[in-house]
């Protein structure tokens, strides 16, 4: 046995006995050496990416949002929004009110009569067919020679003055009758058609034969009467402007792109065989109108509505143009309801058109025989309208019998 081994293990262990109490000490400290270092590297990487993302991004965000915070005083800003939308929507209300403000034939009717003579209601009626004679005037309208007035040139261009069969101008001589009738209503109807812009007759518009016929059916008929002919005027005078619109600049209907109106009328009847003398009535229940109403609607606490219909010829190139301006808006006067007031012009637009009808026409037809339309193709529209009043803009002289009930003039 090697005892110097023995010996050396002995010391050994001796030098680990007296150094034991140091073991603890030492072993904590190196726990904490193994815990506190990467503690530390983990807690310097967390700081960074802390003040990388939370702090510097987030404080960022935050001076972002900042600049875009809501001032204490946004309610003001709010108010003035708030104001200006309710200023439009005012506005929006009294332009509508102003579309039925609109000039009236007589002021000593509407809302009730303030004398019970007659004789107002004629004046009313002598109004309207003036009225009408204007707006045809305006628009240079004239018919095609009548019959009388063909007859009467036949009969003078058969006297010796004129050149007649008696006379000693050989161009004439040895023409029939009937050749000289033909040339002679050829040269009028030119003559016409060359001097007029647009033909038309008065007796085709609503109302017009009406009041030259009128007889006095009691107060109350009388001003329902003239309530509702002043309606059908406004909508006949949107129709004679459409007119002046499409044909502004030309001097005969050869040139002009609306050749003829045949006419106006309230009623369900009276486009193919002259206009019935009817005035408008309200539309009250659905299905009552002249056609089949897309728009659905009808008279209310709000709204008057009429229909109407209305019969042009119109060159065939020219036919959207003439429904986009019929249904555009067009300005009128206004003075008040005493018509003593300032004049103010007005705007309105309340035509909606329901119902279209286009058909070709035989220009040899007898019923175009002393019409000239020139070389365009020539067409015919027919046209069922809706017309709408606000009732806030004229409640102030709507007669009260009107009011009440639905009624129609006869």
């Amino acid at each position: 046995m090697d005892f110097s081994k023995v010996k050396q293990f002995v010391n050994k262990v001796a030098v680990i006995r007296d150094y034991s109490a140091l073991l603890l000490p030492l072993g904590i400290v190196l726990f904490a050496v193994l815990v506190f270092v990467p503690g530390q590297l983990i807690s310097g990487a967390l700081k960074k990416r802390m003040a990388q993302e939370s702090i510097s991004k987030r404080a960022s965000k935050v001076a972002a949002l900042s600049k875009d915070s809501i001032s204490s005083d946004q309610w003001k800003v709010e108010q003035v929004y708030q104001s200006a939308y309710e200023n439009d929507a005012n506005k929006i209300a009294i332009l509508v009110r102003q579309t039925a403000q609109r000039e009236l034939l007589s002021y000593k009717i509407f809302p009730e009569p303030k004398d019970t003579s007659t004789l107002i209601f004629e004046g009313f009626g002598r109004q309207y067919r003036s009225g009408i004679e204007q707006m045809l005037e305006r628009i240079n309208a004239l018919d095609c020679p009548t019959q009388v007035e063909l007859e009467k040139l036949v009969e003078k261009s058969s006297s010796p003055v004129f050149g007649g069969a008696s006379a000693s101008n050989s161009a004439l001589k040895g023409w029939g009758s009937a050749v000289v009738s033909d040339a002679i209503k050829e040269e009028l109807s030119r003559a016409k058609a060359e001097s007029a812009s647009v033909y038309a007759n008065s007796s085709y518009l609503s109302g017009y034969d009406y009041w030259q016929k009128y007889e006095y059916a009691g107060l109350s008929e009388s001003v329902k009467d003239c309530w509702h002919c002043q309606l059908g005027y406004w909508v006949i005078e949107d129709v004679i402007d459409t007119i002046a619109a499409c044909n502004a600049g030309s001097p005969s209907v050869y040139s002009s792109r609306v050749k003829r109106l045949i006419g106006v009328s309230f009623t369900g009847t009276g486009l193919e065989s002259g206009f019935l003398q009817d005035g408008p009535s309200y539309i009250r229940a659905p299905g009552k109108g002249l056609t089949n109403s897309y728009t659905g609607r009808i008279s209310n606490d709000e709204i008057d509505v009429l229909h109407f219909r209305l019969a042009v010829l119109v060159g065939a190139k020219h036919i959207l143009p003439f429904m986009q301006q019929l249904c555009s808006a067009k300005e009128h006067k206004f003075m008040g309801w005493s018509g003593l007031e300032r004049q103010q012009i007005f705007k309105h637009n309340q035509i909606t058109i329901l119902e279209s009808r286009i058909s070709s026409i035989e220009r040899d037809d007898v019923a175009h025989d002393l019409y000239r339309y020139g070389d365009d193709a020539v067409v015919r529209l027919d046209l069922a309208c809706e017309y709408i009043f606000n009732r806030a803009g004229y409640e102030q002289v709507e007669p009260e019998l009107v009011k009440q009930k639905p009624s129609q003039i006869r």
